[in-house]
């Protein structure tokens, strides 16, 4: 059985005191990680520290793109003629219909929507294979209104070290004060976050009068105070918890890259061995190797999720590039050369170490097949979208009976017919049926064979074909839409019994 030896167990405990009194929260929480026998590890709140740097910049610029359009979206206009919505982007369910700007879809075109989500996931893929969970890092909803709320609390409540004396001060009217502050602000932006999705599914003007007014409808008001409280409790307090457990992306993405795929990463052949900066003089000055890292960790503070990037690629990570910025900042300071922690791959990392160059490859087969896929499915969807027709027919066969034997000896089948008008204006059609030689068609309460749609609507009409005397088995049978003025047409099949 092994032993403890007492002499390497008092200068490990000295270590980490020493490193904890140093470096306060960030040694705390390599300290506190250290395995203790528990199911579960508890929560520790982080509190990241502001960075500048090209990755933040870049990411406050899609934070505000990101934000402007969803809450900007649900006010534009777009007219589509007298009766329907002027909403440019609106998911009507009383109406089952998708308006995207001069886009209509039917509940029959879920297709188009069942495509979107493939494309999705798949363009998905595609980035996670160049460069790694750069959709976490920038894009994710969940990292947009965390950074936002993360905004809000600096601003109340100060930068990490001030944030970390509130924590450990007394509850004074000053900490209520600032609490209750960032609280409301937080409040705030979780309720226009869940009153502008809901926006997406009715008149943005109208349901706003109507929430100012008390007026709304109660299934609005319920859905804007449910995802109030989800906002309010995922990127205000749950936070990094969301992507490390909650999320399953981080334990798929594993399956999605490779080797070449860039991740945020350290250099471990250029920052090791870690000395400070007294230090690493001496230790050059004596001929001795030492690295471009200070230990300051500067990484660790700067880090939304509380990780040392140091430690390798990991799944907390979210790539959010922070870390990078935080580390430019100090070998700036150092007079060193940046990029200490920054886009690279795993091959890379063992080439240096075998003394070669790196090699970027953007261009590999997995990244190939999901552009390809990307591109297939993309350019199919644009193409039945623009080709698709704007008439539709629909056929259902009387159940009971199948037919029914005239007394001269001919056969009556009964349909039920919906006509389909996608168009904003009402159109006259011609209904008729073709594939059994003979055949009579009458539509019930019509007198003549064309049958009037309003825009954007359907009809249903009844219809009796008649086959002549002698007909003794069943057949195909085609029912033609066709709309005279424009030229399109709309058929289906379906079938004539007989005995």
């Amino acid at each position: 059985m092994p032993t403890t030896d007492p002499a390497r167990t008092m200068r490990s405990t000295s270590l980490l005191e020493g490193r904890t009194k140093k470096f306060g929260e960030a040694a705390t929480r390599r300290v506190v990680s250290a395995p203790t026998g528990a199911l579960y590890e508890a929560r520790r709140k982080i509190h990241p520290q502001a960075v500048r740097g090209r990755f933040r910049t870049a990411k406050w610029i899609i934070l505000a793109v990101a934000l402007g359009l969803y809450y900007l979206v649900p006010f534009l206009r777009w007219n589509r003629g007298p009766g329907a919505p002027s909403q440019a982007v609106l998911i009507d369910l009383d109406r089952g219909r998708f308006y995207f700007f001069f886009i209509e879809l039917w509940p029959q075109e879920v297709t188009y929507v069942m495509g979107l989500l493939i494309l999705a996931a798949l363009t998905l893929f595609l980035m996670n294979a160049v460069a790694g969970r750069v959709w976490c890092g920038y894009l994710c909803p969940q990292t947009v209104w965390t950074d936002l709320f993360l905004a809000v609390e600096r601003l109340v409540e100060g930068d990490r070290r001030a944030r970390l004396t509130l924590d450990a001060a007394p509850w004074t009217i000053e900490k209520i004060g600032l609490r209750t502050l960032k609280h409301a602000i937080w409040l705030l932006i979780a309720w226009w976050t869940g009153g502008a999705w809901v926006l997406y599914f009715a008149d943005a003007p109208t349901l706003v009068h109507q929430l100012a007014t008390f007026q709304a409808p109660p299934a609005a008001v319920f859905a804007i105070l449910t995802l109030t409280a989800t906002t309010y409790g995922l990127a205000g307090h749950m936070r990094e918890q969301v992507c490390t457990y909650m999320c399953p992306w981080p334990r798929i993405q594993g399956s999605l890259t490779d080797a070449h795929s860039l991740n945020i990463l350290y250099r471990v052949d250029r920052g090791d061995p870690r000395a400070s900066v007294r230090k690493a003089a001496s230790l050059r000055a004596a001929g001795q190797p030492a690295g471009d890292c200070v230990d300051c960790f500067a990484c660790v503070t700067a880090c939304p999720a509380g990780i040392d990037i140091r430690d390798g690629l990991q799944m907390t990570c979210i790539q959010c590039g922070l870390c990078a910025d935080a580390c430019d900042t100090v070998m700036q300071k150092l007079g060193r050369p940046t990029g200490l922690i920054a886009y690279d791959t795993e091959a890379n990392c063992r080439r240096r170490a075998e003394g070669k160059p790196p090699v970027f490859k953007i261009l590999r087969p997995r990244t190939v097949a999901y552009g390809l896929l990307v591109a297939g499915i993309g350019g199919f969807m644009l193409t039945t979208l623009a080709a698709r027709s704007f008439t539709g027919v629909n056929v259902l066969h009387d159940r009971n009976p199948l037919f029914v034997t005239l007394s001269d000896g001919g056969i009556r089948n009964g349909y039920t017919v919906r006509l389909v008008n996608k168009r904003p204006f009402e159109r006259d059609f011609r209904l008729t049926v073709e594939g059994l030689p003979g055949a009579r068609a009458e539509i019930v309460g019509a007198p003549d064979d064309r049958l009037a749609v309003p825009a954007d609507a359907t009809r249903e009409v009844r219809v009796l074909v008649f086959a002549a005397p002698g007909t003794a088995r069943s057949a195909p049978l085609t029912f033609r839409l066709a709309d005279p003025v424009s030229g399109e047409t709309a058929s289906v099949q379906d079938h004539f019994k007989a005995p």
